[in-house]
């Protein structure tokens, strides 16, 4: 159901499109806006040959891309297709998540969010993540996001 995909896969330019399409509702309602304008095909690629993307579906619906830190795996760009969500593929996500955090022994998972997306705290709390932090971009006097974790 998960997979694994690398920097040279077919399948690149659909995570692209779903991560654009999922982070598209934050438009206007985060600040400052979404490192996913920043994305390309070119950096995504770029990503996937020093990280690990794994994502379900073909063409995917969901997705996520997972980082190893000195006692974390970081997870990032969390996405599911608005069509397919209420499906339990973000849980699924993170349960690949905990299983490479073991693998790799790391014992816990860590993630951001911004603090305006008060609906995937709620996500992120049901799915057994803790607040342990807020931080706040450059150029910013207030926190902008929230940093979750979870044990691996």
């Amino acid at each position: 159901m998960c997979r694994r995909i690398d920097a040279q896969d077919a399948a690149l330019p659909d995570v692209l499109e779903l991560i654009r399409s999922s982070f598209s509702y934050m438009d206007g309602r985060i600040d400052p806006p979404s490192s996913m304008h920043r994305l390309t095909i070119e950096t995504l690629t770029e990503s996937a040959a020093r990280t690990e993307i794994w994502v379900i579906g073909d063409p995917p619906v969901a997705t996520m891309q997972l980082t190893p830190r000195k006692d974390v795996l970081y997870l990032g760009k969390i996405a599911v297709s608005p069509a397919m969500r209420g499906r339990g593929l973000a849980r699924h996500l993170v349960s690949v998540a905990r299983e490479r955090a073991q693998a790799l022994g790391l014992p816990a998972l860590e993630l951001q969010s911004r603090v305006e997306l008060v609906e995937n705290h709620a996500t992120f709390r049901a799915l057994g993540f803790i607040e342990t932090g807020r931080t706040a971009h450059a150029g910013f006097d207030r926190p902008t996001s929230i940093t979750f974790r979870s044990p691996a």
